[in-house]
């Protein structure tokens, strides 16, 4: 482990449907192994151009309603001048620009800081794709 700097990958399976994957015990498990204790930054970076990072309330249907306003901003339809894979693929590109790829978040003593009800999730509505890799980086 480096005096300042540790990363590691998760790769998930996100399937076939639009979704919102909660991230939080992943990053947890990650402080705990990897921050001992100290105070630092936990970046969470998806490497993809058809996926986000969000900081949102999961589990009381924030998420669903997360890929309904999405639904409405980006359609499935045939607008997008990017057109390859299925139907309304090219809002799947967009959607970094909205749900951005990227979070930047506090640890202290070792432990995230999020609010109460705040969770890190994986936003992926890209169906042709399921397979998901999610970089987490620890700066002491």
């Amino acid at each position: 482990m480096s005096d300042r700097f540790t990363t590691r990958i998760l790769r998930l399976t996100t399937g076939r449907a639009e979704t919102v994957t909660d991230l939080t015990r992943d990053c947890e498990r990650f402080l705990t192994e990897e921050a001992a204790g100290r105070d630092g930054l936990l970046n969470v970076f998806v490497p993809h151009a058809t996926a986000g990072i969000a900081v949102i309330e999961t589990g009381a249907g924030s998420d669903e309603d997360l890929l309904a306003a999405l639904a409405t901003l980006l359609p499935a339809d045939d607008r997008w001048h990017h057109r390859h894979g299925s139907p309304g693929h090219g809002r799947d590109h967009v959607l970094p620009a909205f749900v951005p790829p990227h979070a930047t978040l506090p640890v202290v003593g070792g432990r995230l800081q999020l609010g109460t009800w705040q969770s890190v999730c994986l936003v992926d509505t890209n169906r042709d794709n399921p397979d998901r890799q999610v970089r987490l980086s620890f700066l002491g």
